[in-house]
């Protein structure tokens, strides 16, 4: 049992869940102190080279988070099987950690690709896919900033793909969503923080994902959530070194080939 379970669906938890997480992990790395030492930018890196104002970016991130829910809430209702008398039977911890895995790799293929495309495509990055790269320098309130139909194409169908695929249950689904907008959004929070999970785990991270917001890197480390699989399989891979800056912090540098 869920703590959840009896007082809302897991169709209405798998739509709504991953915003509020969302908002509340983003928030976190908001409201930490400047944290200079462990900064990737400085912040006056970050007011001088990002194009748009933290407001904006809230809209944006709302406007995306509002076709999500709904495109979320509507693959539930076209998939959910069960009348209100009937029960889900969840499958067992083994398969669902198999169905999350298979999810991930799923995920990671569809915006691969997608994403590759919208940088090579001079028309989809210019009127849309450039809004993203807006932030030049990364943080975690901005991890979802996109064009509307960014969003939908990329992390809304990407997301009900891996649904799909894996034929997960919407409980399964509210722990994979949830993973995945905590793992994007620690992509993009600016900091190299010690003893980061997910820097342990994943070489696609916060680091990884620094060199593709650079100017240098835009053609480079397209994978996205997960893994870097593709990169390294399609010669879009690009290695970089943690550089400590005088004045505190880090700088992600491009290895030279």
């Amino acid at each position: 049992m869920v703590f959840w379970e009896g007082y809302v669906s897991d169709e209405v938890m798998g739509t709504f869940a991953p915003i509020v997480v969302y908002w509340l992990y983003a928030g976190f790395y908001q409201l930490l102190p400047p944290m200079n030492k462990y900064r990737l930018h400085t912040r006056k890196e970050e007011n001088a080279k990002n194009l748009v104002p933290l407001a904006t970016v809230v809209k944006g991130v709302l406007v995306q988070q509002f076709f999500q829910a709904t495109v979320a809430h509507l693959l539930f209702l076209l998939t959910c099987k069960v009348t209100t008398s009937e029960t889900v039977v969840q499958p067992s911890i083994p398969i669902q950690i198999v169905q999350i895995i298979i999810a991930m790799l799923v995920m990671d293929t569809w915006q691969y690709f997608v994403h590759r495309y919208m940088h090579q495509n001079k028309f989809l990055y210019r009127h849309i896919h450039s809004q993203h790269h807006r932030l030049v320098v990364p943080y975690a309130i901005g991890a979802l900033y996109n064009h509307p139909l960014e969003g939908l194409l990329l992390d809304t169908f990407g997301g009900a793909l891996s649904f799909l695929v894996t034929g997960m249950t919407a409980r399964t689904a509210v722990i994979f969503f949830c993973f995945a907008v905590v793992k994007t959004v620690d992509d993009h929070c600016g900091l190299w923080l010690p003893g980061n999970i997910f820097h342990l785990f994943f070489q696609n991270n916060t680091a990884y994902h620094d060199i593709h917001h650079q100017l240098q890197g835009t053609k480079f480390n397209y994978s996205q959530p997960f893994f870097s699989i593709w990169d390294k399989l399609l010669g879009t891979y690009r290695p970089y070194r943690l550089v400590k800056r005088p004045e505190g912090g880090f700088e992600a540098r491009l290895m030279k080939d």
